[in-house]
């Protein structure tokens, strides 16, 4: 019984340990300063230029924001 109460107390606080763990170990970065192997092979360029020539946001948040006003302006009619 003892052993099931400690193991159930194990798992609920695990997962809160190592976030705390992990949250102080972080890695010190300079801000701004990052590396992206997308940018670095220009995938991201390419991406924008398509997005720019369709009109079709390549994220998936700019890509609800304009099917999301797409269906506004059919509801209400508005250009």
């Amino acid at each position: 019984m003892l052993v099931s109460h400690f193991f159930c107390i194990f798992v609920v606080t695990l997962p809160l340990l190592t976030s705390l763990f992990h949250h102080k170990m972080a890695k010190k970065t300079i801000p701004g300063l990052s590396f992206s192997w997308k940018r670095a092979l220009g995938i991201t360029r390419v991406k924008q230029q398509i997005a720019r020539k369709t009109g079709i946001p390549t994220s998936k948040a700019g890509l609800e924001r304009k099917i999301g006003s797409t269906i506004i302006k059919l509801l209400t009619g508005k250009k």
